[in-house]
């Protein structure tokens, strides 16, 4: 097994900035199926005073937030996010990191189970916070 580089996956002090110092959450994967993660966590996030905002092709309406199609979408309508919370495969999520690093987000999250250390490496050197193979609701739940 090969060692997990804390900058790549999010040190303690990332992860508590992160949790403590965001707001604005752009959730990417989050439509408005309760059976699924993004569901929850932004049930959750909401629950600890973020504002979410639905990243998901059908631009569903999400716990009372309206969704959007794309991140350029939602910056257009709302202003950058200081998040931006991946739902999605790892070998889809990429993208979707370049999309957050030109939208000016703050940080990064990769969900449980998404990783992608190129891309993760690609958003460091931009100057965000990354989170990566890790949920909201665990790092809460271990402070």
């Amino acid at each position: 097994m090969t060692s997990r580089d804390p900058q790549l996956y999010g040190t303690a002090e990332v992860v508590d900035r992160v949790l403590d110092d965001t707001s604005t959450w752009f959730i990417v994967g989050l439509g408005n199926n309760p059976d699924r993660d993004a569901y929850g966590i932004a049930r959750l996030l909401q629950s600890r005073g973020k504002r979410i905002v639905p990243i998901y092709p059908r631009a569903e309406v999400v716990h009372g937030e309206q969704g959007y199609a794309t991140i350029a979408e939602a910056v257009a309508a709302v202003g950058a996010p200081d998040v931006v919370d991946m739902f999605v495969r790892s070998d889809r999520v990429g993208p979707f990191v370049d999309e957050a690093i030109a939208a000016g987000a703050e940080a990064v999250w990769l969900q449980l189970g998404v990783i992608d250390e190129a891309a993760a490496q690609r958003a460091i050197d931009a100057g965000l916070d990354v989170v990566m193979d890790n949920c909201p609701a665990i790092a809460w739940g271990r402070r």
